[in-house]
């Protein structure tokens, strides 16, 4: 794939709700697992995983294609949730995770993945969209700035490790 950008008439972005679209969803998550250092799925968990948070509504799964009468693969995913916001009394959204292939990025993709995640947020009347990432992200920093997105100031991030168990305890 060249760098050069995709016409955004080319990018198609759809949220995985059937066993066939997971299917090809669970091929990226894999990669992007991969890419942060998790071991390949050699038993087959992750179609499971991802169907399981799909039907129970824990996360919508987006994904991206370049051109689907081409190559009918996904090149980029998202996975996002609602959450409530008690303040409020309405709910915040977040991005979980963002990926697309190391020979698809720079082409809009994540961008694209990007607007259906705050365009389906907006629909449901969202306050705000969030995520987190690593601060020496420098490329997915510098896009979600370009997104409109800002640090927020004066929050700190704080995490309790609970003790690890095996799927299925």
């Amino acid at each position: 794939m060249s760098s050069a950008s995709v016409p955004s008439e080319a990018l198609r972005v759809v949220t995985c709700e059937t066993d066939e679209s997971l299917a090809a969803a669970s091929v990226l998550f894999n990669q992007y697992r991969h890419h942060y250092g998790e071991p390949p799925d050699a038993d087959g968990r992750t179609i499971g995983w991802l169907t399981d948070m799909v039907q129970s509504k824990m996360l919508t799964i987006y994904t991206a294609f370049v051109d689907p009468s081409v190559d009918a693969s996904p090149v980029g995913l998202a996975t996002s949730h609602a959450v409530p916001a008690s303040l409020t009394m309405g709910q915040f959204w977040q991005l979980r995770d963002l990926y697309v292939l190391p020979g698809a990025r720079r082409r809009g993709v994540a961008a694209a993945l990007m607007s259906a995640v705050r365009e389906a947020a907006l629909s449901a009347r969202a306050t705000r969209l969030s995520l987190v990432t690593e601060p020496d992200n420098q490329a997915a920093l510098g896009l979600y700035r370009s997104l409109g997105f800002r640090p927020v100031e004066d929050l700190a991030s704080l995490s309790l490790d609970l003790a690890p168990y095996e799927v299925g305890e």
